[in-house]
């Protein structure tokens, strides 16, 4: 482990990945944000349409509300399983995935929702630009950590100031209003 402060307490020159991207994680989904329950009633929504294994319906929230929302596997699962041990979806072997479906519980449940807008409508509603701002921070990301770690000392510190002036000209947005 290096003694020098620069690298980290890690021994790194900058933070590991996942701890920065835990950090950063505030940021890249800053906005508006599903509300606790949300996800059950996602689920069983698209559930309604056509049985889904958990990676699909990952997918189709994040495409259904323009990017803004897309619960991690962490949220989907354990809802499906609680889904499940309230029965209602059931779940099969489908080609290696476990493929969800709406039991007739779960489609009475669904129809109890009748005439309310969909999660993820009122998600993508609330910041129908936020979905470009996701997208923007998710490609600028690799590019900052590729810098950080592959980049020459001239090149890191090249990349210092434009995230620097980058960081000004954000607060002066903010300031505009």
């Amino acid at each position: 482990m290096h003694t020098d402060p620069a690298f980290g307490p890690f021994g790194h020159r900058f933070p590991p990945l996942a701890d920065l991207m835990d950090r950063l994680s505030g940021v890249a989904t800053a906005g508006p944000r599903a509300r606790r329950g949300d996800i059950r009633d996602a689920v069983l929504r698209l559930l309604a349409e056509q049985p889904m294994h958990g990676y699909q319906i990952i997918h189709e929230l994040a495409q259904r509300s323009g990017g803004v929302w897309k619960p991690s596997a962490g949220s989907v699962y354990p809802t499906l399983q609680l889904l499940a041990d309230e029965g209602l979806v059931s779940a099969e072997q489908v080609d290696g995935k476990k493929v969800y479906s709406l039991t007739d519980a779960g489609r009475a449940a669904v129809s109890e929702t009748a005439g309310r807008p969909a999660p993820w409508e009122e998600v993508g509603a609330s910041a129908p630009d936020a979905g470009a701002f996701h997208q923007a921070v998710g490609r600028l990301m690799p590019a900052v950590l590729q810098v950080g770690r592959t980049g020459s000392a001239a090149q890191r510190s090249a990349a210092a100031e434009v995230l620097d002036a980058a960081r000004k000209k954000l607060y002066a947005i903010l300031a505009e209003d």
